[in-house]
């Protein structure tokens, strides 16, 4: 493999892990609170639609269009749109003590189901598939923070990517921090470690799994506003990409023993992994997609060996996937 190709892997790495981290980010912060979520995938598709949406309205009703404005209402729309989703999930999971894994999977269905009906219909608009145009928005978000020409390999691998790149690493380390320094952050944890003891405590135990919930699938969602602005340049593809990207983002919060600073380095691996294929020479397409499986594969030897450890550190938090029950207190 030549350096430049090493190159070409590496970015490659980071602009796919960027999306799965955005959705590991979000279900981390949802698991912490004790919400098993497994309806990523559908809510990365809710946000990745909305956002795509807002962006392609505002620029076919005016010529000349605002890339601030764009930038704002395609953000601002991903976000919301997929926050409502986990509003849903925890009303249903929550307030009505719904199984989570059948209400995650539901939403998983759901989300493909609502972004694929109305990104048809986009592309209905648009004048057929592959005809959406959101250019100006996409332009901001693939356009690289610096001129990087000048700087050699560091700029090459450094610098040559979109905002949403360097904002996914910051909400890692701010979620780090929260988590661990912060007082709302402890209180979150304890509701996800014990929920009984949070409540006798004090903690609302019902907003902060809301909250959490919320806020993270809003995260989320902003993996499906990257893939379709940055990752396929503005426009609607309907091939199950963004579903099998939900589940790398589950796939990669276990593999980072659910810590945000984990999921950093874990989804870029998780980059590489997937798309080493192509600088190996005269592999067959069954092969090809041996090394797609890769990413899953390490993730059950994490599963194993964390399990094998027993150390406390490194489990989920010990009420996941456990509705709460107050009167059982």
């Amino acid at each position: 493999m030549t350096s430049t190709q090493l190159i070409q892997l590496i970015q490659s790495a980071i602009v796919f892990g960027t999306v799965i981290l955005y959705g590991a980010l979000g279900e981390i912060l949802t698991e912490k609170s004790g919400n098993l979520n497994l309806g990523v995938p559908g809510i990365m598709y809710l946000g990745g639609i909305a956002g795509l949406a807002a962006s392609f309205f505002y620029e076919f009703n005016n010529p000349a269009p605002s890339p601030v404005v764009c930038l704002v209402l395609s953000f601002v729309a991903a976000f919301l749109a997929a926050a409502l989703g986990g509003l849903l999930y925890s009303f249903l999971t929550i307030t009505l003590r719904a199984n989570q894994n059948v209400t995650g999977l539901t939403l998983t269905i759901f989300g493909s189901g609502v972004a694929n009906f109305f990104g048809g219909s986009l592309n209905t608009m648009a004048g057929g598939v592959g005809q959406i145009s959101v250019a100006t928005s996409s332009a901001i978000y693939r356009a690289n923070i610096a001129n990087v020409s000048h700087l050699g390999v560091f700029g090459s691998l450094f610098l040559s990517y979109g905002f949403m790149v360097y904002l996914a690493i910051a909400l890692a380390i701010a979620m780090r921090w929260f988590l661990g320094r912060t007082r709302k952050g402890l209180n979150l944890r304890a509701v996800g470690e014990n929920p009984a003891t949070a409540d006798a405590a004090g903690i609302n135990v019902t907003r902060n799994k809301y909250l959490a919930t919320c806020i993270g699938a809003g995260i989320s969602g902003l993996g499906g506003l990257y893939y379709t602005m940055d990752y396929i340049k503005g426009t609607w593809a309907n091939d199950g990409t963004i579903e099998a990207l939900g589940w790398l983002a589950v796939a990669l919060v276990i593999f980072a023993v659910w810590r945000s600073v984990n999921a950093i380095w874990g989804s870029y691996l998780f980059g590489l992994l997937f798309w080493m294929y192509l600088y190996i020479p005269g592999l067959t397409r069954s092969s090809q997609e041996l090394f797609k499986m890769l990413p899953y594969l390490v993730t059950i030897a994490v599963l194993i060996f964390i399990s094998l450890r027993k150390k406390q550190e490194n489990q989920p938090p010990a009420s996941l996937g456990l509705a709460y029950f107050r009167e059982e207190r």
